[in-house]
Parts: structure tokens; sequence; C-alpha cells
């Protein structure tokens, strides 16, 4: 095959219609003035305080009584697997990421697994 005398002009690429308007998942407000608030869930309000718990834990944890932190930890995964049975999924914010009852497994199982392993491993002599 030989190549062609004249190549073939190089093709821009189709502009985007703008006769598409943008589509969101969110609910569109009812007052279009009125800034959106911050969580804007229940259970988004209960993540930032499942969220602070943690960190205190940490901050626990770093004073060397990280006993104590883990168990925080744990209690703090529990009440997040007890608040996310109890809110529905609309409500339920960043706690909701599957199904209610797995969410609140995963969540259980995690907490109690930090719990089970803060009061069972015994203390090391000079060490950590």
């Amino acid at each position: 095959m030989t190549e062609p005398d004249h190549p073939d002009p190089p093709v821009e690429p189709p502009e985007p219609p703008e006769s598409v308007p943008p589509v969101s998942a969110e609910p569109p407000p009812e007052d279009p003035d009125e800034p959106r608030r911050y969580p804007s869930t229940i259970g988004g309000a209960f993540y930032l305080l499942v969220l602070g718990v943690v960190a205190v834990a940490m901050v626990v944890v770093a004073l060397d009584e990280w006993r104590s932190g883990i168990r925080l930890m744990g209690g703090a995964l529990i009440f997040a697997a007890a608040v996310r049975l109890v809110l529905r999924r609309r409500d339920a914010g960043m706690l909701a990421v599957r199904h209610k009852v797995l969410d609140a497994a995963i969540l259980v199982v995690l907490g109690g697994s930090l719990i089970f392993l803060a009061g069972s491993i015994p203390d090391q002599p000079g060490g950590f």
C-alpha cells in the first residue's frame, strides 16, 4: 500500500451540547437564597460526633493510656452502629454506605474487636 498524497484533515472533537442542563443528586432547596447548612442531615452530625470521639481516643492512646483509648474508639464505633440502625437512609448521612444491617454489622464487629483486643492483650513488662 502506498501513502495517500493528501492526508485527511485532523478531526476536531465535537462540542458538548449546551442544551443539556446539569443534574444534581440532591433535591433543590426550598429557598434558593438560603445558604446550605452543614451537616445537612442528623446522621452527618452523629458522624462528626463519632469522628470527634475517635480523635479524642487517639489523643488518649498517644498519652500512654492505650487500652482506654482503644476501648473508647471501639465504643464510638458501636455507638455509630446503633445510630445507623435507628436512622432512615436519607437521614443517616455519611453513616450510610451500604445496606443498613451491613453497615451496622461492620461497625459492631470492628468496635467489638477493638474492645476485645484491648482487654485480652497482656501487659508487656518494660514494653510499649
